[in-house]
């Protein structure tokens, strides 16, 4: 069959018709992070069609879920993907389902063009290190409607839509003082395991909650895919990265660390032979409550304000409080502390972004078993 010219049309007496365009579109060239061979993908469509071909010929294809707001922690994890996987999906999606109705959703930070350049300079040197297997192939970044296609369900407790909960286990810790969070971390990643089919994903060790939560609905849910967990990267004062850490400002950012010191204190009393729980948590507790006494004492405009929500030590399998420790076993100390706002800032402190809300942190410090 004779090609129609885009430009014009020969008509059946000879004549050329008057030039119109073609009423095919254009192909439109692939979306790409700058400086970098990473697709950027924005359905769940594009996201198949660029995942179907990869995992033909016995090749690997891991997830790397995260909401953006890149820091060194998500790049370790991202790192960790390539050097055991051909290709690495990352995702990047701030997810309202695990937001509360009064949580920090609006103000969560959405840094595009830094975690683009962030995810640019790693694949250069991911490409440099010959010990890596794999390359980040795409990112995944989708809108709230691409995700919930029935429409955004809600954030209350008792809103009606599709959810994935996994009880009682999403309900303890966090789960107690954020009751939907991990209703909506496992509903998204199922929809995102869904998407992908990856055969492994990768989480951080400081979300450990919610790597509990995950391993329970790969195997509850028959996702074939391995859940891989990332010791937590710190700062080297111990603080745990963490993308609400730049809300802090520098006066609450110099005593964020009360936390991991009380849960090393406590891992201190483990390693000093004690299993019950009761003396293992009194050495957190008498870190928290020296820290919150030095800090009481300093005048308004130098002090830093901060609530214990909970430390515990729990069951390395259901997150239960336990009352001591097996040491066949061993255990999870975790905590959260909210580092409450600045009562008197002085004139130009640094406050933090958004002017420095309430910052809640979390952090944990897994104990090994010990041999018999």
């Amino acid at each position: 069959m004779a090609s129609l010219s885009s430009t014009s049309v020969r008509s059946a007496c000879g004549s050329s018709a008057k030039s119109r365009p073609s009423r095919f579109p254009a192909p439109v060239a692939p979306e790409k992070i700058p400086n970098s061979s990473i697709r950027v993908l924005r359905t769940v469509a594009a996201l198949r069609a660029h995942t179907a071909p990869l995992t033909r010929d016995h090749r690997t294809l891991s997830l790397v879920p995260t909401m953006g707001a890149l820091h060194a922690g998500h790049l370790a994890l991202i790192r960790a993907a390539a050097l055991a996987s051909h290709n690495v999906i990352v995702s990047l999606y701030v997810n309202p389902a695990q937001f509360g109705p009064k949580e920090d959703l609006a103000s969560y930070p959405r840094t595009w063009d830094a975690d683009a350049a962030a995810l640019a300079r790693l694949s250069r040197s991911l490409a440099d290190d010959p010990d890596v297997l794999g390359k980040i192939s795409a990112v995944f970044a989708p809108s709230t409607e691409e995700l919930y296609p029935g429409g955004f369900p809600g954030q209350d407790v008792d809103s009606p839509g599709s959810f994935v909960t996994i009880t009682p286990l999403a309900a303890r810790l966090e789960g107690n003082s954020r009751p939907t969070f991990f209703r909506g971390v496992a509903t998204v990643c199922a929809k995102l395991f869904n998407a992908v089919q990856p055969q492994q994903v990768y989480f951080g060790q400081k979300d450990v909650q919610q790597t509990v939560v995950i391993r329970r609905l790969v195997r509850d849910f028959l996702f074939p895919t391995q859940v891989v967990v990332v010791p937590t990267v710190r700062e080297p004062d111990g603080l745990a990265l963490s993308s609400r850490n730049v809300y802090l400002g520098e006066r609450r950012r110099a005593a964020a660390t009360v936390l991991h010191r009380a849960l090393q204190a406590a891992e201190g009393a483990y390693d000093g032979g004690e299993l019950e729980a009761g003396a293992v948590l009194a050495a957190a507790r008498a870190v928290t409550d020296k820290v919150a006494a030095e800090q009481a004492a300093l005048a308004a405009e130098d002090r830093v304000r901060f609530e214990v929500d909970y430390i515990s030590l729990t069951d390395p399998d259901t997150m239960e409080d336990i009352e001591a420790i097996d040491p066949a076993r061993g255990a999870i100390l975790c905590g959260a502390v909210k580092m409450l706002p600045v009562e008197a800032p002085k004139e130009g402190e640094d406050l933090g972004l958004s002017g420095g809300p309430a910052v809640r942190l979390i952090d944990n410090i897994i104990l090994p078993p010990k041999a018999s």
